[in-house]
């Protein structure tokens, strides 16, 4: 969630995500903040850190995006429903879940005492299920769609 609101902020969004709004905000903070721009070896090392910061958080705000997810919906519901949890890791508030067709998913918001029901319960993908895979903001993680 801190992740989510750090971006969310560097790209002035407030509540839902607009694509083309996101889209025509990240033109202007690359042409403002292109390392290129800056004479100042100094200032040119802060313009690609924070060139990088913005790269990375468009690439992130895009992934969970009502209209990336609502493109996505019928291949995440395959996974969620036809293919079981294999692997899993928890680490803050972030849930990644890997699924046995290969897909990994992060879940963002998940405390430690609703994974502690999830890697106990009996049933991981019933609790996933009603618990966690509907509830929370998710994105299908970059590792798996590059090593894919």
């Amino acid at each position: 969630m801190k992740r989510i609101k750090q971006y969310k902020k560097l790209f002035n969004v407030e509540g839902a995500i607009d694509l083309k709004e996101l889209k025509k905000t990240y033109r202007g903070l690359v042409k403002e903040w292109h390392p290129d721009k800056f004479q100042d070896e100094e200032k040119k090392a802060e313009a690609d850190i924070k060139s990088t910061e913005i790269i990375d958080g468009y690439h992130f705000l895009v992934s969970i995006a009502p209209e990336t997810k609502e493109a996505n919906l019928e291949a995440y519901k395959k996974t969620i429903t036809e293919f079981q949890v294999s692997d899993w890791h928890h680490k803050s508030m972030l849930l990644e879940v890997t699924f046995t067709d290969g897909n990994t998913y992060e879940y963002f918001g998940v405390n430690k005492i609703l994974f502690g029901k999830f890697v106990n319960a009996r049933s991981m993908n019933n609790f996933g299920k009603r618990n966690i895979f509907n509830s929370f903001t998710y994105r299908k993680s970059m590792k798996a769609s590059v090593s894919a």
